[in-house]
């Protein structure tokens, strides 16, 4: 024992260094001990599900998973594989997965679409809006034909700003996916509102959390090309964007409408998939008995109209802060103040990684149900609509309240009850 402890002091410096090698194994060990229990006990609750009896007469619920393997740089294949696939193969889904990774899917998605129970999302905020250059998959689900459908969201990506409304926080990457998947299970599911943003000649774009436009949003998409910086990174982005010209200004001229009267909640229909040949009927006879439309006159919309100069303008939906007993329908519009101190910029650069669409104090805040964004000939830049980039134009946004039921964690719903109530 003697020798050992005189060797250690001899060799401080590797004794040190292997000291913390081994704490440092120790620990991942631990860690992957804990997230292998995890799985463990999320597949022991999908089983209850998968044993289940159902009558011979009715057909398995069949799930079509979009997977976007390019999530979590490239990671979220196998994420998807270890975390979500067992708990969903052992709940007695018929899944079937999509890879969205190549080209031409459009008409395989309408295919798959036409054939689902539910839509299960794999990815991050980018798959959710976008699954490829092609193929919008957002403007499939709003379509009145795949409305009804309950869309579940599996947050893989870096980006997950729909998992926060949806599932409770979590730190730990493994009980997240997890929780989201076992969420779908249970049945529980939210209306999220939608926004139609629509250019001139563009097709319309459909987006669940908002648009961006402005210096914030610059900044922080090249917050990577400081990667180099460590924890530095995201305040070294804002802080080199401060040396542009100062303040920096974004004009335009916005009109819009003010909120509209929620309607009634229709009632959902029966979850159990009907004949394709019955589907295929009803929606033939909805379009042939459609009535025709009668001339009728239509109240004058009171449109209202703001001229602005502003460092950053957001249009964002409520799903952040759902209530779901909310008696009117609108979209958040938030006109920061372009009299900012760089040190101001900086900070609150930081906090919007966290929280894109925050409104900070100081701001003009309207509350609309339809807007139209007038930028000046020749404006350049990009916006950013959930979290994908899009060449800077005038644009028409709609909000469509409701139009699309997620899944969501029981106690999340229960949360959003409770706190109307209060």
């Amino acid at each position: 024992m003697a020798k050992v402890l005189a060797a250690l002091r001899n060799h401080w410096k590797k004794s040190t260094f292997g000291a913390c090698l081994l704490g440092w194994g120790g620990h991942w060990l631990y860690g992957k001990h804990c997230d292998n229990l995890l799985r463990r006990a999320a597949c022991q609750e999908a089983q209850a599900f998968g044993n289940q009896l159902i009558p011979a007469t009715m057909p398995l619920k069949k799930a079509t998973v979009f997977l976007n393997p390019a999530a979590c740089k490239g990671k979220a294949g196998n994420l998807f594989e270890k975390n979500a696939a067992p708990i969903l193969h052992l709940s007695g889904l018929d899944v079937t997965v999509v890879k969205t990774d190549y080209e031409g899917q459009a008409k395989k998605l309408l295919e798959l679409m036409e054939n689902t129970d539910l839509i299960i999302i794999a990815g991050g905020d980018g798959t959710v809006q976008e699954l490829h250059a092609n193929v919008n998959l957002l403007s499939l689900c709003v379509q009145a034909a795949f409305s009804k459908i309950p869309i579940g969201f599996i947050p893989l990506g870096k980006t997950c700003t729909l998992s926060h409304t949806l599932y409770p926080e979590s730190t730990n990457q493994v009980q997240h996916i997890t929780n989201a998947t076992l969420a779908i299970l249970k049945g529980e599911t939210v209306p999220l509102d939608v926004l139609q943003i629509k250019g001139e000649k563009e097709q319309p774009v459909f987006a669940v959390s908002g648009l961006r436009w402005g210096s914030y949003r610059d900044a922080g998409v090249k917050v990577s090309k400081y990667w180099y910086l460590g924890p530095l990174k995201t305040k070294a982005a804002h802080f080199f964007s401060t040396f542009k010209e100062w303040p920096q200004k974004h004009q335009a001229a916005l009109i819009y409408l003010g909120p509209t009267e929620r309607p009634p909640e229709e009632p959902e229909e029966e979850s159990s998939r009907l004949p394709f040949h019955v589907r295929l009927y009803r929606r033939l006879l909805s379009y042939w008995s459609r009535p025709k439309e009668v001339s009728q006159e239509v109240a004058p919309e009171d449109w209202e109209e703001v001229k602005l100069s502003t460092i950053e303008l957001s249009i964002a939906t409520r799903n952040r802060q759902l209530d779901l007993t909310r008696t009117e329908d609108f979209m958040d519009i938030c006109i920061e103040a372009e009299s900012v101190s760089k040190g101001q910029f900086v900070h609150r650069g930081s906090q919007k990684m966290r929280d894109p669409h925050m409104c900070p104090e100081g701001s003009q805040h309207i509350q609309a149900s339809r807007c139209i964004l007038k930028l000046p000939e020749g404006t350049e830049g990009s916006f950013g609509i959930d979290n994908e980039e899009y060449e800077a134009m005038p644009v028409e946004v709609k909000l469509l309240p409701r139009k699309l039921r997620f899944f969501c964690d029981p106690r999340m719903r229960q949360q959003m009850l409770q706190a109307a109530v209060q």
